[in-house]
């Protein structure tokens, strides 16, 4: 490799030693190379199909070529690790003695309960929803994340000693007081769950749905079950209010179920297809992009604000009414008077993004947050446990500080007390 400077290593919020395992991949190095890559990262096989990839554009070539595809050797790595047998548990020789309760099976929480497991702490997984996996299951559609690749990452760290309760609700089915008192920590890794609305007028007619119980029911229908009431595309005009990544599965689910059209509206302008000059290298630009959701068909809308959900006299929405974009001075977007206009719409899904987690719980003034003493964000720090703190970045695990390394230690019988079932 002759990058220079690697700044690849800027754009991976993980850090990733990109170089030196692309390196090793071009000698055919590959079981050395899925070692460097474990190094920073737990789950490459999620972020290797899945992360939005900034790390390529802030690859050296990206100057003035295409950069190196960083992403797709990640997935290539991992999934040769797979085959070869070079993915194996990593049980702890000692346990600690200690118990930790990780809320939330997304990628956050099963990175940090897999590094917890492996310094020796005994750590259960709490996932509200039937299966483990939280976004990577039920947000992020098969056609971009096979959920084979979930399971079998499952039962390694079910092999390394993590324990995992589905179905089952903080808050609801057990609470937030008998959580902390059965454990010696709590870590919260719920991720930001709650969608920005779009309050227009007709906003309440029937056919109108968030983006993600969309994908939550399209993937419970892949996986084989029976999904009463699934919302369904099917010979319906769908309308897509929101141009990123949740929109863009909507749109390839949509297509699927065999809808009669799509249609994306995006508020903004169209992005440049190249790197905009305020936007220079290395930063991560914002450009046209095509997933191949947008490759299998639909339309996409610049410019379309929405006015308002038109019903028919059942109650359930039958268009949208749009109007073009116009900038003010003081860079807010309002819809243009005079160019409003119709579009057929039997079924509308908002994609417009996430404020924040949900707040359910009555909001907690103390020091430690609003989730109450001795429960800590998947973004913060957990207390010292017998002389080990693990420690988060950027809502992933980023390293492990005592105990045992981020690869975990030679592997050796486990002997310890076990947690009864809660």
């Amino acid at each position: 490799m002759d990058c220079g400077i690697p700044f690849c290593h800027q754009g991976c919020p993980l850090g990733n030693i990109i170089p030196e395992w692309n390196d090793l991949v071009r000698e055919g190095h590959w079981s050395d190379a899925i070692e460097r890559l474990h190094a920073t990262n737990n789950f490459p096989d999620f972020t290797g199909r899945i992360c939005p990839a900034p790390c390529e554009t802030s690859c050296v070539l990206g100057i003035n070529q295409p950069a190196v595809t960083i992403k797709n050797i990640e997935a290539e790595i991992i999934d040769h690790a797979f085959k070869d047998g070079n993915v194996k548990p990593f049980v702890p020789q000692r346990l600690t003695g200690k118990t930790v309760a990780v809320v939330g099976s997304g990628p956050a929480g099963l990175a940090a309960a897999q590094q917890l497991t492996r310094a020796g702490h005994t750590v259960r997984v709490y996932e509200k929803d039937d299966r483990i996996g939280g976004l990577l299951r039920y947000g992020v559609p098969d056609f971009k994340l096979e959920k084979v690749v979930i399971d079998r990452r499952v039962e390694q760290m079910e092999a390394e000693g993590t324990r995992f309760r589905t179905s089952v609700s903080i808050g609801e089915d057990i609470t937030w007081d008998e959580l902390r008192a059965r454990y010696d920590a709590v870590l919260v890794a719920t991720g930001a769950p709650k969608p920005r609305d779009l309050p227009l007028p007709g906003r309440h007619l029937g056919g109108i749905h968030y983006a993600m119980p969309y994908l939550h029911q399209g993937n419970q229908a892949a996986a084989g079950d029976v999904v009463e009431n699934q919302i369904t595309a099917e010979g319906k005009h769908v309308i897509v209010i929101g141009g990123g990544d949740t929109g863009s599965d909507c749109i390839g689910t949509a297509l699927r179920q065999k809808a009669a059209s799509v249609t994306t509206l995006a508020i903004g302008q169209q992005p440049p297809v190249d790197r905009p000059e305020s936007e220079p290298w290395p930063t991560d630009p914002r450009v046209f992009e095509v997933s191949s959701s947008h490759e299998e068909g639909g339309e996409r809308e610049y410019l379309a604000s929405t006015v308002e959900f038109v019903g028919d006299e059942a109650g359930h929405v039958r268009s949208l009414k749009v109007a073009v974009t116009q900038y003010n001075e003081d860079g807010s977007r309002t819809p243009t008077p005079g160019t409003e206009r119709e579009i057929p719409a039997d079924l509308v899904l908002i994609a417009m993004g996430f404020t924040g987690p949900e707040t359910d719980e009555p909001e907690r003034t103390g020091r430690r947050g609003r989730h109450g003493p001795g429960a800590h964000r998947a973004h913060g720090r957990l207390p010292h446990l017998d002389g080990r703190r693990v420690r988060c970045w950027r809502r992933r695990t980023r390293r492990l500080v005592g105990g045992v390394g981020h690869c975990g230690g030679p592997s050796g019988r486990r002997s310890h007390r076990r947690v009864p079932d809660r």
